[in-house]
């Protein structure tokens, strides 16, 4: 109620907020199945370098043969020798992973002139201040994908071949790294109607293009989703990957409501940190791709 937060100081949003951002980085985050889905989300978290640490090894498996030899194991090499081959100790490394930006917000409510009741304007402007924080996600979401892709590719050029070509160079990519999971392609929307209007995506092979809808659910093994074009880095067009190789995670400092001395009513405030982790080993199964969108005759960057 409106009335029992005049007699308050202050009035923590961090648990409600906390919520909204992850409903709505569910349904609206460009880039949510390459974190798993969601966002991990902490309230209540005081100001600290690091989110969380992960448990990771750098030990390689080494493959060996079984030893069936005489001595080994048995008669003169017993108790002191072994079938299996040398032991290789596993120790897995506590790795921290730390906060690498900020967000905060900062707004007025004033009883005077806002027009509507208090708590459905506090209500109304926490849902919106979460979806802009998503629209941070996201760009913060696209860069961290640039600069942590395994390989880059280049798109030839802006045509039916040129994407055919592209995508035939993806899978053969992906296949070679022996990757496992569902690969996805989020491509910009010249690309993406490309693929809809292919030659190859037709009745007769099966696909699931419709011309109607301007639809496509997979082409050449990849989930296909639609992004404008700045939702990738300047000069890149696709971002391939295996859904869930990297973490997305924010830490809420405090999310509140409070009594203003300048005017009669509310300062609602916001402050936080976020980042992104993925394990180095992870990063070959991260493809982006070069292009130009803007050439009229449909030849993009020379490789």
């Amino acid at each position: 109620m409106s009335t029992e937060n005049n007699r308050l100081g202050a009035r923590s949003y961090q648990p409600q907020y906390k919520e909204l951002l992850q409903a709505v980085f569910k349904h609206e985050a460009y880039f949510r199945d390459f974190f798993g889905g969601e966002i991990e989300a902490l309230d209540g978290v005081q100001h600290n370098e690091n989110a969380f640490y992960v448990k990771t090894s750098d030990i390689p498996v080494v493959v060996r043969g079984y030893d069936t030899d005489a001595d080994t194991a048995m008669g003169s090499g017993t108790a002191n020798s072994t079938r299996f081959g040398e032991r290789t100790e596993i120790i897995y490394q506590d790795t921290p992973v730390p906060y690498t930006w900020d967000w905060a917000y900062h707004e007025g409510i004033d009883r005077h002139t806002v027009n509507n009741n208090l708590d459905a304007a506090v209500a109304d402007r926490l849902e919106l201040q979460a979806q802009a924080k998503v629209d941070e996600f996201n760009a913060h979401h696209s860069e961290f994908i640039s600069e942590n892709a395994g390989e880059t590719l280049e798109l030839i050029s802006l045509d039916a071949d040129g994407v055919l070509a592209l995508f035939n160079e993806l899978s053969v990519y992906f296949t070679n790294q022996r990757t496992i999971g569902a690969r996805v392609a989020n491509v910009a929307p010249q690309i993406y109607n490309i693929i809809v209007d292919h030659p190859a995506t037709t009745i007769e092979k099966r696909s699931s293009a419709n011309i109607d809808d301007n639809t496509i659910v997979k082409f050449k093994g990849f989930e296909i989703q639609e992004l404008p074009e700045d939702a990738f880095q300047e000069g890149e067009v696709i971002y391939a990957y295996v859904k869930n190789v990297g973490k997305a995670f924010t830490g809420i400092n405090t999310a509140r409501t409070i009594e203003s001395e300048d005017f009669d009513g509310v300062a609602l405030q916001g402050a936080g940190k976020a980042g992104e982790f993925i394990l180095d080993d992870n990063k070959v199964a991260v493809v982006k791709v070069e292009g130009n969108l803007d050439d009229d005759e449909g030849n993009g960057v020379e490789g």
